[in-house]
């Protein structure tokens, strides 16, 4: 798509809860080369400061004033997981920022999600697992062998993967080697508050196409919501937005962009894109 304040093609990008923006390095690689692009460290994660609140609500925030002082019109606007539930918001608060959006396994829940709170028996995000994840490393490529052959890290692109760990680091505060750039208890806190802000009041406002990618969908007697090998997402999200397209891909994890960013890429460039195997519409029967 095109700004109107240099005829380029501009589009911004926005990462999951955990992730930096430079796991999206190799999506841009297989954009065309007067693409311009503007990937996002959201709050807490990346080179960004790490200063709560970590609300939904709050990235969303950061986000619009990010994108008012780069006075962003008519872009592409790009979304993974809870980068997608972010965009969705701003969104439906600023009309003109985006002429489209490709939103990628957003996190958007069913309705019925958001009525009550999923951790309520966790006293707080210390006592949630992610917070006890392994924060110290020698260096990224200790971090590289540990996750090289353990699901789902086996299943991305081993360039993804190198860039999730070279960037995905900081040298520690104090003593030798690194850190996680986004803590664990950072990335906990934001998964405490997944069900705080609910946006499905909000998707009636967004009134540009939207393309949905979404992988497998969970069985919904699973209820291990920590399974990221399924999609978490609303499989009727696309009828209640006014103008947009679900594209069901059953062989790609939650981590569509780690695993296929040449496919990602595609739809970035081309809304209208089709999935070889699938029905015309995207929708798997």
């Amino acid at each position: 798509m095109i700004d109107p304040s240099n005829r380029q093609p501009i589009q911004h990008e926005f990462s999951a809860t955990g992730f930096h923006a430079r796991c999206w390095d190799a999506v841009v690689a297989a954009l065309p080369d007067d693409m311009h692009v503007y990937a996002v460290d959201m709050r807490g994660h990346g080179r960004s400061e790490k200063r709560g609140p970590y609300r939904w609500d709050s990235f969303a925030e950061d986000v619009s004033e990010l994108l008012t002082y780069l006075q962003c019109r008519d872009a592409i606007g790009v979304g993974h997981s809870m980068g997608g539930h972010c965009l969705t918001q701003v969104c439906a608060t600023h009309p003109g920022m985006f002429q489209r959006l490709l939103l990628v396994d957003p996190v958007i829940l069913p309705p019925e999600a958001y009525t009550h709170q999923r951790y309520s028996a966790l006293g707080g995000p210390e006592d949630h697992p992610v917070a006890k994840r392994k924060g110290h490393w020698t260096g990224w490529e200790e971090m590289f062998e540990r996750f090289a052959d353990r699901k789902p890290f086996s299943l991305w692109q081993r360039q993804v993967l190198e860039d999730y760990c070279r960037y995905g680091v900081l040298p520690a505060a104090e003593g030798e080697g690194f850190d996680l750039a986004c803590p664990g208890i950072v990335e906990a806190s934001i998964y405490l508050n997944n069900t705080t802000t609910d946006v499905h009041a909000q998707l009636k406002e967004v009134k540009i196409p939207v393309v949905i990618l979404r992988a497998k969908m969970r069985d919904p007697n699973d209820h291990n919501i920590m399974d990221f090998s399924m999609s978490p997402t609303w499989s009727e999200l696309a009828a209640h937005f006014p103008d947009a397209r679900d594209v069901y891909l059953p062989h790609l994890t939650h981590f569509i962009p780690m695993q296929a960013p040449e496919l990602v890429a595609e739809f970035i460039v081309n809304q209208d894109a089709q999935v070889a195997g699938l029905p015309a519409d995207g929708e798997a029967g």
